[in-house]
């Protein structure tokens, strides 16, 4: 088994900073009265903060506070939503799914071309939220793949089309 905190030590590109604009689209699709967890996620994250501004409880966790994603649970929460590391998500996504919890997780479309998605969520229903424009992450103006929140048992209906407005700061 793969120790992640060493691991996200050792790969930079695994930490993705998702801008303020990128955590919206997903809000309006979250039950009001719902504990979020962020499990990927800093109290300085742009998850934590918009939804704490738009009054949902949220718990959140990190590796680098001792809190590692596959050993850690909170004692209670409804539903995941971050931005997880591109490059364990195989494991990732076996973890929320089975929580049997609803989740929505900010990836790479990239993941598409793989086996991955089509064998886990076979039997499961996976749910994309898809945008027009490509997320900037870490201020980059230049990211070279598209993303969607990839979600499990939240949104009305299988694939649903959003517009991004990008705030450039």
């Amino acid at each position: 088994m793969m120790n992640y905190s060493k691991y996200l030590g050792s790969n930079k590109s695994d930490e993705k900073y998702t801008p303020h604009y990128a955590v919206l689209p997903i809000i309006k699709y979250l039950p009001p009265k719902a504990k979020v967890w962020c499990p990927f996620d800093t109290g300085h994250s742009e998850f934590v903060l918009a939804l704490k501004d738009y009054k949902f409880n949220v718990v959140h966790s990190h590796i680098y506070t001792g809190q590692d994603f596959f050993k850690y649970e909170p004692e209670r929460w409804d539903i995941i939503v971050s931005n997880p590391p591109f490059t364990d998500k195989v494991r990732i996504f076996e973890r929320c799914l089975s929580f049997g919890k609803p989740f929505a997780l900010l990836m790479s479309n990239f993941w598409l071309n793989d086996s991955a998605p089509c064998r886990l969520f076979k039997e499961k229903g996976l749910e994309l939220l898809l945008f027009d424009k490509r997320v900037q992450y870490n201020d980059q103006n230049r990211v070279p793949f598209s993303s969607s929140y990839f979600c499990h048992k939240l949104l009305p209906k299988q694939i649903i089309f959003e517009s991004l407005t990008i705030e450039k700061k």
